[in-house]
């Protein structure tokens, strides 16, 4: 992995005492965007045994935003976050919390998150302004949404370095795997490459199976002082690394189309912060919207050489038994995706580390997650343990 040099590790002074989902995630056309901000951030300071007269800082992102939750939670923070690039805002929450602890600014910081991505039910609605890059330079050629500008880079993926319609299939096949031991996982039944490919296309080259579901849902995380969580009930998540960046807000204009430089150098920072190597992660969570995506997350974090991680993880690595764990939930492709993942990403890192996930890894110690904001524009990585540093 290139990128900073490393730096002497933090120790994990600040880390995440609760953390907890809405009571359902799914479809849940009777909760509103708002409300599953509410239950969410209700569940998590119950979690972190606290009242949310503790909480004196709020990260979130805007429809309804930061002031709107807090109003709705009767709580006036000290200082606020409301930074949204995409469905990775959430660990760049995690990673702005961190930095606000340290100097003083709040003591105890709640991040939530809520989206009712299916049932849309107080979602914000909005169309790409006629003047921005995207309605401008790209629209105009077809290019509208997720599925259609995903498939760009995948494609030239594909080509250069042969990547094969059954390796990409596999991704939602291994992770299949983890979702059936995970009984709040939207799909649980076993499913094959056969399967995967004989699925609707809805993109050339992506099938219906090798895209995100579309849910409702949320969940929120109590961020804090390792010396106060001393007397919290629950087992302190050190938070030992943190890295954020971007790279376009176009997809026509990524450095590389075959890799993210978003995910290289968030990664770096992450891991130089964190003092920490490879071969010490136990455990991997990469944001899924569509199968490359983990592909491309394997690749640039440094976990394995270019072109290799589409047969990584075809022969079994990633899943229940193999060396590097992967999206032990059922990710985005068969757990829950409201269409902003990266709070679930935390969610189920903080489960393993505990020792309280569904699809239990052994020995968990270290587990990353990397976070994606819009199509390749922005990724926040962390690096966080069960023990410090």
């Amino acid at each position: 992995m290139s990128g900073p040099t490393a730096r002497p590790a933090n120790g994990g002074d600040v880390v995440i005492a609760g953390a907890a989902e809405t009571d359902a995630v799914g479809v849940l056309p009777e909760h509103s965007t708002l409300r599953l901000h509410v239950e969410g951030a209700r569940n998590a300071v119950a979690d972190a045994g606290l009242r949310m007269s503790d909480i004196d800082g709020i990260a979130s992102v805007s429809a309804p935003g930061p002031i709107q939750v807090a109003h709705a939670l009767g709580i006036r923070p000290r200082w606020i976050d409301g930074t949204g690039v995409g469905g990775t805002s959430f660990l760049l929450h995690v990673r702005h919390a961190v930095a606000a602890i340290r100097a003083g600014h709040a003591s105890t910081i709640l991040v939530t998150h809520g989206e009712s991505g299916k049932s849309r039910v107080g979602a914000a609605y909005g169309m790409l302004p006629p003047s921005s890059p995207n309605a401008q330079f790209e629209a105009p050629y077809g290019v509208l949404g997720p599925p259609t500008m995903f498939t760009i880079p995948l494609l030239r993926y594909m080509k250069e370095f042969g990547l094969t319609p059954e390796q990409l299939a596999y991704v939602p096949v291994a992770q299949r795997k983890w979702a059936a031991r995970n009984p709040r996982a939207r799909y649980r039944e076993p499913i094959t490459v056969e399967d995967v490919l004989n699925s609707r296309m809805i993109s050339y080259p992506l099938h219906l199976l090798e895209c995100c579901l579309v849910t409702d849902g949320g969940g929120a995380l109590v961020i804090t002082s390792a010396e106060r969580a001393r007397d919290l009930p629950q087992p302190p998540v050190h938070i030992l690394g943190t890295g954020e960046t971007f790279e376009s807000p176009l997809i026509s204009q990524m450095e590389d189309f075959t890799t993210s430089a978003a995910f290289r150098r968030s990664s770096a920072e992450a891991f130089a912060e964190a003092g920490i190597s490879h071969g010490d992660v136990d455990h991997l969570m990469i944001y899924d919207a569509f199968a490359h995506v983990p592909i491309y997350g394997l690749e640039d974090m440094g976990f394995v050489g270019r072109g290799e991680a589409g047969a990584f993880i075809a022969e079994g690595n990633t899943e229940p038994g193999g060396r590097l764990p992967l999206n032990t939930n059922g990710g985005g492709l068969s757990y829950t995706h409201t269409g902003m993942y990266g709070m679930f990403l935390i969610q189920e890192s903080v489960r393993q580390l505990r020792g309280q996930a569904a699809a239990q890894v052994p020995g968990v110690e270290v587990s990353v997650a990397l976070g994606n904001g819009g199509m390749f524009m922005a990724a926040g990585t962390l690096v966080l343990s069960n023990r410090t540093a």
